[in-house]
């Protein structure tokens, strides 16, 4: 399926782009939709895992850019952050986590602003932890923070990021939900054990679970570059709601593999302490400014999505049923 024109933004047209996170499971997926003249930032001068760019600079995600790294940069976007969901939250993780993307956002926008000439547009990542566990409350762009660990950084990653509106820069901040693709991210955490036959749903199964396929989340980003009329948050999640338990049996039905056993909450608490929170937060978000501003789903619905993702699985369910 083709993506209408409005919904992309060519970074061969109106200058460059900057990626920061660009080896993440996101950032490689829109390092690869734009095609070329792209500055990627990295941890190590890593260029051989970003083919196709025009320039890799070092970057250790909290100290400040050279401004020059700027020059004909037409938009940046801000991918950067210590992963949540790996590993117990300890003090040194916290503290990791909070400073990738708080004082992280922050040096970049103060490099940003002592540029000669600045980006037209910073597209920041987010995430759907700014709304903590709501049960089934219906939440937007317009709802207010959740409380706790997760909600406090959010905020303050996205106050960060929305100072470059102060030299300028039109912000928006993507609060991204789970993202699936075969290339790293939570999914391909999943699918060996539901390949096993040993995973099922988490907790009770009833908590919502914000989901969005790569392809979207790049499709986001663009359109969010693109569009002078979108700032502020924007919901990167997709426009069908399911609960846990209805992703597990979408992706078991996927997998052709059962789903029947299930991981009490209290043991996911056991086992992972605090960053149990991340997998069993119930959020059911709608992705209101998306769907005002006219952008176009490639993969709405979760069964489409993991038919993307699994292609093999479906043509092997075809064959069956064809047979």
């Amino acid at each position: 399926m083709s993506r209408p024109m409005e919904n992309a933004w060519s970074s061969s047209v109106g200058g460059r782009a900057l990626v920061t996170g660009a080896t993440g499971t996101v950032g490689r997926a829109l390092v690869a939709e734009l095609g070329g003249n792209v500055v990627a930032t990295t941890r190590s001068a890593a260029r051989g895992l970003l083919a196709g760019v025009s320039d890799v600079v070092t970057w250790d995600g909290v100290s400040t850019l050279d401004p020059r790294t700027f020059e004909n940069v037409d938009v940046v976007f801000h991918l950067a952050g210590e992963p949540v969901a790996e590993g117990r939250w300890t003090a040194e993780k916290k503290r990791r986590i909070s400073q990738s993307r708080v004082e992280g956002t922050r040096a970049l926008v103060r490099s940003l602003g002592a540029a000669a000439k600045r980006p037209r547009v910073l597209v920041s990542a987010s995430a759907v932890g700014f709304y903590g566990s709501r049960g089934d409350e219906p939440l937007n762009e317009a709802s207010a923070p959740g409380e706790g660990f997760l909600p406090d950084v959010c905020k303050a990653w996205e106050e960060e990021a929305a100072r470059a509106r102060d030299f300028g820069v039109r912000v928006v901040s993507l609060r991204i939900g789970i993202v699936l693709s075969t290339q790293g991210g939570a999914l391909e955490k999943m699918v060996p054990l539901f390949r096993l036959g040993i995973a099922g749903r988490l907790g009770d199964g009833k908590q919502f679970m914000p989901w969005i396929h790569c392809d979207d989340v790049v499709g986001l980003l663009r359109f969010a570059a693109a569009r002078d009329d979108v700032s502020g948050p924007v919901d990167a999640v997709s426009p069908e709601l399911v609960t846990n338990a209805e992703f597990t049996r979408a992706l078991a039905h996927a997998l052709h593999r059962p789903a029947v056993l299930a991981a009490p909450a209290f043991a996911l608490r056991l086992a992972l302490g605090e960053s149990a929170a991340v997998i069993l937060a119930s959020q059911r978000v709608t992705p209101r400014v998306a769907l005002e501003k006219g952008y176009t789903y490639r993969y709405p619905r979760l069964a489409d999505a993991f038919a993307k993702l699994f292609p093999s699985n479906v043509s092997a369910a075809e064959h069956k049923v064809a047979s």
